[in-house]
């Protein structure tokens, strides 16, 4: 599941922004009315032009210091749909020319800094074109003209440099593959490393030995299992720097971490018998940091003695008890030496990877959130109590969220772990870090 590209249709009210979009979707799926303000929500659309696809956000109506019911709200999701856009279209209404509230949204589309296109609605024909000469002087580039509700001409070219304007690269043609589920073997020295990638792949792709420190690169297999493309990446056993000598194993531990930096899951490998180190903490840490998914695998299971029908359970509430950052990840027990579960981890990989990739719609969201403040509301801090105003999901892998409060700095982080606690409650985010941003009210980006 990748990442499309997202562009975000922003605008003073009653400009033809849903209308736009309409256009661009095929289908009158957009509310379209007269009346300002209807559009409160963000909306998502799939849109596809020469081969390309890309997302598209319908967004309410931009309105400068709004103050009446619904305007801080509509305001705060436009604010929230530039964090997530690689490309605004500024859509603005030729008939009526530039007014000032344009001009105040201009200025909110330059500070973000993201890169953006006028688009001239209401240019029904040829003639008037020259609507569209007074936009230069909002300094965002050459206005287009279209006409959103006939559907001229305007409107394909305006696609047309949508698609070159994107980050990426375009689809020449046909449907667009689901990208390879690359998948970084780390872990501390001998702890199995490489015998699981052997044992997946079926043939001997990795040096396996006892000596610390063998796998001195990392090392890609490709391999399809059912519907999906899997990247393996084996790397050197990640050690203390201080253990670690200047030289070839300094930089195959760089490498390794980069590796995992690079990666879309982290597959941490720990030894059944030794349990867990202080670097085995570190390695985790490092794989939230990071932002990539996240399962343990617990090697070399066959080799512990004495086990029983709850032998399993006991040792992952240890694990969940001395990995407290690890605790949202799935576990398995394995033997490479045996294979036993390991077909395991490419099933449990495709969950991850779904869940990194979740999006949750904005009311929902807000529902969880808003109860959960109820349910336990967050201690006063010098007489203050944090409010949650409003909150959306802003981006995926990993997933995250904003909250718009009405001061971010009474967010405490005991308060900010029960918000994620009560969000993975709700929704599949297991294998996955979860990002919160607390915001406060009217606060730049």
């Amino acid at each position: 599941m990748s990442k499309e590209p997202v562009v975000a249709v922003i605008g003073r009210p009653n400009v033809g922004k849903s209308t736009f979009v309409n256009r661009l979707i095929g289908s009158r799926q957009a509310i379209v009315d007269d009346l300002p303000g209807v559009t409160r929500d963000r909306s998502y659309y799939s849109v596809t032009w020469r081969g390309r696809t890309f997302q598209v956000i319908d967004t309410g109506g931009l309105v400068p210091g709004a103050d009446d019911t619904f305007g801080p709200l509509i305001n705060q999701q436009v604010e929230v749909s530039l964090l997530e856009a690689d490309l605004v279209v500024f859509l603005v209404d030729g008939q009526a020319g530039l007014t000032p509230m344009d001009e105040a949204v201009a200025d909110l589309i330059r500070r973000s800094k993201k890169p953006a296109l006028v688009a001239v609605n209401k240019v029904d024909n040829f003639e008037q074109q020259p609507l569209t000469a007074e936009f230069h002087a909002m300094g965002l580039g050459h206005p287009h003209p279209i006409s959103a509700m006939h559907g001229s001409g305007g409107v394909g070219d305006l696609l047309d440099v949508i698609v070159d304007t994107l980050p990426g690269e375009a689809v020449s043609s046909g449907e667009e593959e689901r990208p390879p589920i690359r998948l970084a073997i780390v872990g501390r020295p001998n702890v199995g490393k490489s015998s699981i990638l052997n044992a997946l792949v079926g043939e001997e792709r990795s040096i396996v030995s006892d000596i610390s420190g063998t796998t001195r690169d990392a090392i890609d297999v490709s391999l399809t299992v059912g519907d999906d493309t899997f990247v393996l990446v084996d790397t050197a056993g990640i050690r203390k720097k201080g253990k670690v000598d200047y030289g070839v194993e300094m930089f195959s531990v760089d490498r390794a971490i980069r590796t995992l930096r690079k990666s879309d899951i982290t597959v941490m490998v720990l030894d059944a018998e030794q349990g867990v180190t202080d670097q085995d903490k570190k390695i985790i840490e490092m794989s939230n940091e990071a932002g990539r998914g996240l399962m343990l695998v617990v090697n070399k299971w066959d080799l512990v003695p004495n086990k029983n029908p709850n032998s399993t359970r006991d040792f992952q509430k240890t694990l969940q008890h001395q990995l407290p950052h690890g605790q949202f990840a799935p576990m398995l027990f394995t033997s490479a030496v045996t294979g036993q579960r390991l077909n395991k981890i490419y099933e449990a990989a495709r969950q991850v990877y779904e869940n990194a990739h979740r999006r949750m719609k904005t009311h929902l969201v807000n529902q969880v959130l808003m109860d959960a403040f109820s349910l336990s509301p967050p201690a006063p801090i010098k007489n203050r109590r944090l409010k949650l105003l409003y909150a959306t999901q802003v981006g995926v892998a990993p997933p995250s969220f904003v909250l718009f409060v009405n001061d971010a700095k009474l967010m405490k982080d005991s308060y900010q772990r029960y918000i994620e606690r009560k969000l993975r409650e709700s929704f599949e985010f297991s294998g996955t870090p979860v990002v919160i941003i607390a915001k406060s009210r009217g606060e730049n980006r």
